[in-house]
């Protein structure tokens, strides 16, 4: 049940976000770097060119805007449901402001600057082609499954982001999960730089349309997962991919004593897995099943996923 309204968001092209609102995230450049690891600096934002009191004023946007409200939105969930063009997106800068929680449900759209403390899980929730989510935090999501981000789509990246206190009392509570079951698969998925601090589950769940609980219809490939710090509590691996072609893990801190830190399964083929830095408890680096076996390039697998 959701206890706020919704915010319906009318945008016509991506949204960027706002300068000194901007958090750095873990690159995996150091286990002695404390909780958050390394950090990469963000981007300082634009200026926004177009200034309104409410999302509900949205439908004004136009392409290259950068939009930023005025009015206080933090007890609102943000709900994005128009996007613009891939060469003209509309940036749209939180610059710092709190929210109750993020869903984007559009194309050509970039979210940036938000926070979001103890939202409706997911956190964020992105649908759509074409989108950017980056440099929001998102802190103890509740209810639901517990979950931080969800993505589904095509060409989607999800850069310098922080989800942190994910929890599993209310199921199973990763940073970041897709799946395809009445949802579309998700292709062409850039992870990077985001911080999964604290979170009960797995950093990443990724489960394609064949997988156990999938539709069947299409595919999920080509997920790059990079330079990201991952703390996990409770789960007995990191990452998880499960009917997922074409991935590329790479130059990731995986900073918690899992029993394995990835896991290739279902036909997961085409992995390549390199440069990642592992906590000394972690038993080994990639577990894998022989049905993912097909094109795999990385470290010697250590058991099954």
């Amino acid at each position: 049940m959701r206890a706020t309204q919704q915010l319906i968001v009318a945008v016509t092209t991506v949204v960027t976000v706002a300068g000194p609102c901007a958090l750095a995230s873990g690159t995996g450049g150091g286990m002695g770097g404390g909780i958050g690891g390394a950090v990469v600096a963000a981007a300082s934002a634009p200026d926004c060119t177009r200034h309104l009191a409410t999302p509900h004023e949205a439908n004004s946007a136009r392409p290259g805007d950068v939009v930023c409200f005025d009015g206080d939105i933090s007890g609102d969930r943000l709900v994005i449901t128009k996007g613009g063009t891939p060469r003209e997106p509309v940036t749209y800068s939180g610059r710092g402001a709190a929210v109750h929680g993020i869903t984007i449900e559009a194309d050509n759209v970039v979210v940036e600057g938000y926070r979001t403390d103890r939202p409706e899980a997911p956190g964020i929730e992105l649908t759509g082609d074409h989108i950017t989510v980056r440099n929001n935090t998102v802190t103890g999501p509740r209810g639901g499954d517990g979950d931080g981000i969800r993505f589904f789509g095509n060409d989607l990246k999800i850069v310098s982001n922080t989800v942190s206190r994910t929890d599993n009392r209310n199921g199973h509570a990763d940073c970041m999960q897709t799946f395809a079951s009445d949802s579309p698969p998700s292709r062409h998925v850039l992870i990077e730089g985001n911080r999964c601090r604290r979170v009960d589950n797995m950093c990443l769940m990724a489960e394609g349309p064949n997988d156990e609980d999938g539709d069947g219809k299409g595919s999920t490939s080509d997920i790059t997962v990079r330079n990201n710090y991952c703390e996990t509590l409770t789960a007995s691996q990191a990452l998880m991919f499960e009917d997922v072609r074409n991935a590329t893990i790479e130059g990731n801190t995986f900073a918690a004593p899992t029993h394995h830190a990835i896991g290739l399964a279902h036909g997961s083929t085409g992995a390549h897995v390199g440069g990642n830095e592992l906590d000394p408890g972690i038993g080994y680096e990639v577990g894998i099943d022989a049905s993912s076996m097909a094109g795999y390039e990385g470290p010697e697998p250590g058991g099954e996923p």
